[in-house]
């Protein structure tokens, strides 16, 4: 785990500076800076709308004896997608917008809920019978 977060922490970083050098040197950093600062105001607004309507989501299961176990996913997903959007970077946008789009939010839940069942079937200790 300490390896992948390594790697997260400076292989992202790296791939973003070199996609703001690139797109700097082609459109201007003027230009690249008001992207980058306009796509975080974007993300954050939308992921706030987002939130909103997940937070109502979540009090309309509540209300109707449900467990929110996929608003509360998608509260998860919205929160991870702020956070990229209010990070520097088109590669940190670009898969924060990706969270905020409902379509691959659900594709993405679908993939974690079924990592998570695997998980707990193969930590889960095996039935034992007692014998007497």
């Amino acid at each position: 785990m300490l390896l992948k977060l390594f790697l997260a922490f400076t292989i992202i970083p790296i791939i973003e500076i070199y996609i703001l050098i690139n797109i700097g040197s082609m459109f201007g950093t003027f230009i690249s800076i008001s992207l980058v600062i306009l796509t975080g105001f974007l993300g954050a607004y939308f992921a706030k709308i987002q939130g909103l309507n997940t937070f109502l989501s979540i009090h309309e299961s509540l209300r109707a004896g449900r467990l929110p176990s996929r608003e509360l996913l998608d509260t998860v997903l919205i929160l991870v997608a702020g956070i990229l959007l209010i990070t520097p970077g088109f590669l940190t946008d670009s898969i924060g917008f990706i969270l905020l789009f409902q379509t691959s939010r659900n594709l993405i839940k679908f993939w974690l809920q079924r990592k998570f069942e695997t998980q707990n079937m193969s930590t889960r200790p095996e039935d034992t019978i007692i014998e007497q």
